[in-house]
């Protein structure tokens, strides 16, 4: 028995009316944002970032952070 493949804008249909069905619009809507292409280059952007910084820097930053304000 061979089952024919679908076109994917019928399994996106598919898709998306079930989980609808299952947990609602709003739920699906957050859902499926989780999903979305980002902009912008991730590992650029870190490396600037943290450019010059040992992760002991990092750490005593985050350490400084964490400390309630006297």
């Amino acid at each position: 028995m061979t089952k024919q493949v679908q076109p994917i804008a019928e399994v996106k249909y598919r898709g998306t009316h079930a989980l609808i069905k299952e947990i609602g619009v709003v739920d699906a809507i957050r859902f499926l944002n989780q999903f979305r292409a980002g902009s912008g280059n991730y590992t650029i952007d870190r490396d600037l970032l943290l450019e010059g910084l040992s992760v002991k820097d990092i750490v005593s930053e985050i350490k400084a952070k964490r400390k309630p304000a006297a």
